[in-house]
């Protein structure tokens, strides 16, 4: 790997705006899920290491909460520049540890620097409010504060976007940051922080440590310093954070968690807008998207036109290496996730699903798989039940509205959905009836920065992005001012009343 700047490659923490160097330091190996080769080893900082980081971030605090919004959003759009600037660089580094296509890497760091600069705008705009006063000679109101120091965990499925998600409004409004990053991702985190340092984001106040997952995460939550936490990964993790939150006292959080998500095709919907939503909704970063279309439900009239033209569009779709210029599926970043898929397509052909395309180990091997297409599935398979992060799409036919809206509905997950139609009542019926917190009609792209992104049940709390997505980080302080002198409303008696 050649980067334009190699100075972007770190393998050592960021605490406190220096590069953490201490003897004796325990390294992973990092992989590159294309060929199973080491790329690098980053450290792994114990417990009383990740201690220091969280110190820096608090007494960094003062300094950073009253520092002007606008020095604050100077020193954001000079971060979103630099990756921009260097996206080249960060999407090779990406598509190196991940495996994502180079082209999906490239559109990440846009979107990753898209929420640095909004949030940096926005939080000029995070105002206070005058409240009406109920009580005689006083005035209410209210201001937004920054809530402290907050405690960011990142997947490695985006592991820019995410930072950049979830940084950029905590550092816009005041909180300063303790970033872990997934293991299996780091070099892009320390690229990102390696460009927060130039661009000249105060020491302190950004800061990024990996250590054992267990061990960082209690540390790091159970810190009577932090006040906000923010999570996102699988939900099975994501409980686990809620639990060690909830003995450490009481933290503001915000879980971004697994999708289950339906994508609803009705009979009179343009099948070649349909697939190819299906196509970039299913397959985009080998099926390892939260957002992924789970399961498919055509309407039966429309159910094997549907089947033959998404089979077709499948089937040409190129894998490969990330960093191979034609790739557009790359290999799955972990290689359990290879097993688990190969587990759920047995399951599901053995009930009776049909499988229309892939199903084997691609010809590369290793952690490459081919596309795979399976009809017919039925609520009893895993495939259908379970978040699946592969290049595996599982398709169902239904027969009227109100039983397609409880096949989409049943499922614990609640974060995305998407609809393909024409006519808008129905379209509105399954808007309003789809327990989701994101419906897409007709679209693939539904995401960015001005959109509160989350969903409910077992797929989260709160929202990231939109102006939603600075909840987790701020206070809101009531204020009552009394005894102002202001005139008083004269008593009854006084009134002006006609008198007798």
């Amino acid at each position: 790997m050649v980067l334009n700047e190699p100075s972007l490659w770190h393998s050592s923490c960021y605490v406190n705006g220096e590069w953490v160097t201490l003897p004796g330091l325990r390294s992973r190996a990092v992989e590159n899920p294309a060929d199973g080769s080491i790329i690098g080893y980053v450290d792994f900082l114990e417990p009383e290491h990740v201690t220091h980081a969280i110190a820096a971030a608090h007494g960094a605090f003062e300094r950073w909460r009253w520092t002007p919004v606008n020095r604050r959003s100077d020193l954001l759009h000079a971060w979103a520049q630099a990756m921009l600037d260097h996206r080249v660089d960060l999407a090779t580094i990406m598509s190196l540890e991940q495996g994502k296509p180079l082209a999906e890497s490239l559109d990440e760091i846009d979107y990753g620097a898209s929420f640095v600069t909004w949030f940096a705008e926005q939080a000029k705009r995070l105002n206070g409010r005058t409240i009406p006063s109920h009580i005689p000679d006083a005035q209410l109101s209210t201001m937004i504060e920054p809530a402290g120091v907050a405690v960011l965990f990142t997947p490695w499925n985006a592991p820019s976007a995410m930072i950049a998600r979830k940084v950029a409004p905590a550092l816009a409004v005041g909180c300063t940051a303790v970033v872990k990053p997934a293991h299996e991702t780091p070099f892009s985190a320390l690229a990102l922080a390696h460009l927060a340092h130039q661009a000249g984001i105060p020491k302190g106040v950004f800061n990024v440590v990996f250590g054992e997952p267990d061990a960082t995460m209690q540390t790091l939550i159970s810190d009577q310093r932090v006040r906000c936490v923010s999570f996102t990964g699988s939900t099975r993790v994501g409980k686990l954070v809620q639990q060690a939150a909830a003995a450490a006292g009481i933290r503001k959080i915000a879980l971004e968690l697994g999708g289950n998500a339906p994508m609803i095709v009705m009979s009179d919907a343009d099948l070649e807008r349909a697939t190819d939503i299906a196509i970039a909704i299913k397959f985009a970063v080998s099926g390892q998207n939260c957002i992924a279309a789970n399961r498919i439900f055509v309407e039966r009239p429309v159910y094997e036109n549907f089947l033959a033209l998404y089979v077709r569009k499948a089937a040409k779709l190129l894998v490969g290496a990330g960093l191979d210029p034609s790739t557009q599926v790359g290999p799955l970043t972990q290689s359990a996730l290879v097993d688990e898929s190969f587990e759920r397509i047995r399951d599901a052909t053995i009930k009776g699903a049909r499988l229309l395309l892939g199903g084997e180990t691609h010809r590369l091997g290793g952690n490459f798989m081919q596309p795979t297409i399976l009809a017919d599935v039925t609520a009893d398979m895993r495939v259908y039940r379970e978040e699946n992060f592969a290049p595996v799409s599982a398709v169902a036919t239904f027969d009227s509205l109100e039983e397609v809206i409880g096949l989409a509905n049943d499922t614990e997950y609640g974060l995305a959905a998407y609809v393909c139609g024409r006519d808008m009542a129905t379209i509105m019926q399954l808007v309003h009836r789809l327990a989701f917190g994101m419906v897409a009609v007709n679209t693939a792209t539904f995401t960015g920065a001005p959109i509160p992104f989350g969903g409910g049940k077992a797929s989260g709390l709160g929202r990231e992005g939109g102006i939603e997505g600075f909840d987790p980080f701020v206070e809101t302080k009531y204020v009552c001012l009394g005894h102002l002198g202001l005139p008083q409303p004269r008593d009854a008696c006084e009134s002006n009343a006609p008198s007798d």
